[in-house]
């Protein structure tokens, strides 16, 4: 009998994973006009990374914040590849850039865990919490806005899968509009502008 509890809990935990990891790649410089790096505002850094791990209480070292930057970028790569070579060449820059976190794998009565070793605590959280997103199949969930200005990361919580905005409010009722405008013009002067 499958406990109700556990999978509840399960689902509150790959959501937090899954917001938090939203929150670290929407960090990143993006939209039109371009937002500024968040990860450079020390206050920012410091709330954005808290829930992959330990650190300074200064907040993240810069060899840290390099490290993550490098991550971010990945993991960028892997969710905006256009085709599955791509993607998993995207996987494959992660891995070499996550290297440094080891891990090894430990048993008890409650189960097998991966626990981190070596290398940078940060660093191995973040690697931690994609490596459960993934083996939880919740990594095929994120996107990138469909609206080119924007292009925000958002979390599709859909049945189907389908979102294409990280807002609908903000970026997919401004396309629709614009939408609507093009077709409007387009049935009114159907000689076009040739």
């Amino acid at each position: 009998m499958v406990d109700m509890e556990t999978v509840g809990t399960a689902k509150a935990r790959i959501a937090d994973l899954a917001g938090a990891v939203v929150e670290l790649l929407n960090s990143r410089p993006h939209a039109n006009p371009v937002l500024p790096d968040r990860l450079d505002d020390p206050q920012a850094a410091k709330r954005i990374l808290m829930p992959f791990g330990p650190f300074a209480a200064a907040g993240p070292s810069s060899e840290q914040l390099a490290l993550v930057r490098a991550l971010r970028a990945d993991l960028m790569d892997v969710i905006d590849m256009p085709d599955a070579e791509a993607e998993a060449r995207g996987w494959d820059t992660l891995t070499e850039h996550s290297a440094s976190a080891e891990f090894r794998q430990t048993f008890s009565t409650d189960g097998a865990r991966l626990r981190q070793v070596g290398g940078d605590p940060l660093v191995g959280g973040l690697v931690t919490s994609v490596a459960e997103l993934v083996r939880e199949g919740a990594w095929t969930r994120f996107r990138v806005c469909g609206n080119g200005n924007c292009r925000a990361v958002f979390y599709d919580t859909t049945r189907s899968r389908s979102q294409r905005w990280h807002s609908y409010e903000l970026c997919g009722n401004r396309a629709n509009v614009a939408a609507y405008r093009t077709r409007k013009r387009t049935a009114a002067d159907p000689g076009g502008d040739a």
